[in-house]
């Protein structure tokens, strides 16, 4: 949070929707839908979720009414801006009749998000390296990317099942974003204090009234976010992750993981930079028209690891263990950096109540009594 940040009252951060779809956004953000807090086009301020908070833990996630009128008050839903970035399912081919293809038409719009976490901040960074890195970037990807307008916010009321602050992405943002928020509701009244992080979000800003923060009420904020990051519900252990899943490749403790998950894959499709796709051709009754579609995929799939004569890893116990390192360990071989953010979503959102930050812990446990073992 830098020193120039100024205030906007609630009625600005209404105003600030309404400037962005002007200047032809599709403002996307959270809102109130089938009893979660979910991600989708805004058609106005007055559709965020006003005065509403939710409470998780492992295999848990309830909608309940705050004493406020907090907009940014709640922890991470189901769906992540991934979904946005990355489709669930999209054509990537079509061919006619005699099997010659043709253009496939992709005309992304521009988008704003509007209440991006630093948890989030960090999972849209991640996929641009898998996306957008390498010697064969994406296009798709990149056109949705491009012209990405983003409203950060800095968490204030972490989760149940958040870890992001061990994990060094959150609570607080500080780079990445077009314009950065910081709700704050007390005898003063509603307000966003506001820090600019490009020319962008200063141009749009310019548009909203607004008023100069205080020296006490930005120290109030950042104490806020501080303060925040010791009130996570979880935290990851702190050893060397990466050292402990390789040397816990044969750990009995996979058999036991094993034993609880289901694999329904819901930790992969809630997960804010898990990319795993699959592709599936269709064609109509007549034959003269065929089309390839690409779709989210996930490694608890039996038949995702499937090469000529069977699956690789056919045991919950591998596809399990596959995850977990590929997600806090060989993922830095791969694109620099630990693939989880800390949102937790695969906590809430898992029927089997399994705690990945839980998982690790025993593993370490597991190790180090191992090690004591061979002294």
């Amino acid at each position: 949070m830098s020193e120039d940040i100024v205030m906007i009252d609630r009625a600005g951060l209404d105003r600030l929707v309404d400037v962005l779809q002007q200047r032809g956004y599709r403002v996307i953000g959270p809102q109130v839908r089938d009893n979660a807090i979910v991600l989708d086009e805004l058609d106005s301020g007055q559709r965020l979720p006003a005065g509403w908070g939710v409470e998780t833990a492992p295999g848990r996630y309830r909608l309940h009414r705050r004493d406020d009128a907090a907009v940014f008050a709640h922890s991470a839903g189901p769906g992540s801006w991934k979904q946005f970035l990355h489709p669930p399912r999209r054509k990537i081919a079509q061919f006619g009749p005699d099997l010659e293809p043709e253009p496939v038409e992709e005309s992304p719009v521009r988008s704003a998000f509007l209440g991006v976490r630093g948890c989030d901040l960090t999972s849209i960074a991640i996929l641009g390296k898998v996306f957008g890195g390498g010697a064969h970037p994406d296009a798709s990807f990149t056109a949705r990317r491009k012209e990405l307008f983003i409203v950060a916010v800095n968490c204030t009321e972490p989760g149940g099942v958040c870890f992001c602050a061990s994990m060094g992405t959150g609570p607080g943002v500080s780079a990445g974003y077009d314009l950065a928020l910081t709700e704050r509701i007390d005898a003063e009244g509603h307000r966003f204090l506001v820090d600019v992080g490009s020319a962008d979000g200063a141009e749009i800003l310019a548009e909203i009234t607004t008023r100069p923060a205080e020296a006490e009420q930005i120290a109030a904020a950042r104490a806020a976010v501080t303060a925040a990051a010791g009130r996570m519900g979880r935290e990851m252990p702190e050893v060397d992750i990466r050292a402990l899943l390789h040397e816990s490749r044969e750990s009995p403790h996979w058999h036991d993981v094993a034993g609880r998950c289901f694999t329904c894959g819901n930790c992969t499709m809630v997960c804010p930079t898990c990319f795993c796709t699959s592709t599936e051709d269709v064609t109509d009754l007549t034959g003269d028209h065929a089309e390839r579609w690409e779709h989210w995929s996930s490694c608890f799939e039996l038949d995702f690891s499937y090469l000529h004569g069977g699956s690789v890893r056919q045991s919950g116990e591998s596809r399990y263990r596959q995850w977990i390192t590929h997600k806090l360990s060989t993922w830095y071989e791969q694109f620099g950096s630990s693939g989880c953010v800390g949102c937790g979503r695969c906590i809430a959102w898992c029927p089997a109540e399994i705690d990945l930050t839980a998982e690790v812990a025993r593993l370490a446990e597991l190790a180090e009594e191992t090690d004591h073992a061979d002294r």
